[in-house]
């Protein structure tokens, strides 16, 4: 359903009770009876997974699965599934430059991409009460998969250009890809950069931000949105993420949130940062409770602030957790 999204977030942020946004998507798994080998390989099943997720909790947008191994493979990377987690990159596919200049950047299709896309077109005939938002890796991170995590922190002091030709393959895989979820009817992007909060400042600013803003310039309009996530500790970073200027972040529990609060511009929307898997997976509904309560006495007075998890939430987390964290948002508002 197209959706005018900065007419979207001005309304969302000036009411005065905000549903909350947890990034909530494979634990739709329990609901519909498979496993998450099956789910990240099928567009049907993730659009059934979303649907039931949305039919159950009332929140306020419809995020789709948060695979970071998606586009690597995509480009040729091994990937190891499981019945029960995400799937992961298993090691590096670029090892030298001359592998960096021979990198051919993918058609939008390849790997898992095409079913992801069909999920997305799927889901938006399914959900209609509330944006959808796809998900997609941001470069930098992509790029940390295709060189292998710590090798790129090394070569972004000893060979930078390598990083940057990677960089910029897959930025011009991630404007397709992401062009390709505005094609399909997504209402937007949660685009995951977390590998980035490793960097210094200097860092960020040559080889993340030119090229997460390059990816926003490509795509976002007043009716496709581009969301920031970021769940490393970019507190040191704080000043340069905001300089992205997006018109919405989304900020893990690695940090605390209302220093982001502080540093955001009021005007643009700030989602998280209740911790998926220690809190939301791992704990009981008391603990949950008091921890979301907590969050929102402390952050629900800056009106740019939606309660919501600070990363995606793990799949085999207890059904009867996630209830525990909508009803305590509910009850907040109503006390």
């Amino acid at each position: 359903m197209k959706r005018n999204m900065k007419q979207w977030i001005s309304e969302y942020l000036s009411a005065p009770v905000k549903k909350a946004m947890p990034i909530l998507s494979f634990p739709g798994m329990q609901m519909i009876g498979v496993t998450v080998d099956e789910l990240v390989r099928s567009g049907e099943l993730q659009a059934k997974c979303m649907k039931a997720i949305a039919d159950r909790f009332d929140a306020g947008v419809s995020f789709s699965l948060m695979d970071l191994s998606v586009e690597a493979e995509a480009f040729g990377s091994q990937v190891q599934y499981s019945k029960d987690d995400v799937p992961t990159v298993h090691e590096a596919l670029v090892h030298d430059e001359d592998e960096a200049a021979a990198l051919k950047v993918p058609q939008v299709g390849a790997g898992r991409t095409g079913e992801c896309v069909k999920g997305i077109h799927k889901a938006c005939e399914l959900i209609t009460d509330r944006p959808v938002l796809a998900g997609i890796i941001g470069p930098y991170s992509l790029a940390g998969r295709l060189l292998d995590m710590t090798e790129i922190m090394i070569l972004c002091y000893e060979d930078p250009e390598m990083v940057e030709i990677v960089l910029e393959k897959a930025t011009e895989f991630l404007i397709d890809y992401a062009k390709a979820f505005k094609e399909a009817g997504a209402n937007g992007v949660a685009m995951a950069e977390p590998a980035a909060g490793l960097l210094s400042p200097n860092l960020i600013d040559e080889f993340s931000l030119p090229y997460v803003q390059k990816i926003r310039d490509a795509v976002e309009d007043e009716n496709f949105l581009v969301m920031y996530h970021n769940c490393g500790n970019i507190e040191p970073l704080l000043d340069n993420v905001k300089k992205i200027d997006a018109a919405a972040y989304s900020f893990g529990n690695a940090i605390d949130i209302e220093k982001a609060l502080k540093v955001i511009p009021s005007d643009r929307m700030v989602i998280g940062n209740i911790d998926p898997a220690g809190i939301l997976r791992n704990s009981d509904p008391e603990t949950i409770r008091s921890e979301t309560q907590k969050l929102m006495e402390r952050c629900c007075k800056y009106p740019n602030f939606v309660i919501a998890s600070g990363c995606d939430i793990p799949p085999m987390t207890p059904l009867e957790n996630i209830e525990a964290f909508f009803d305590t948002v509910s009850e907040f508002y109503k006390a």
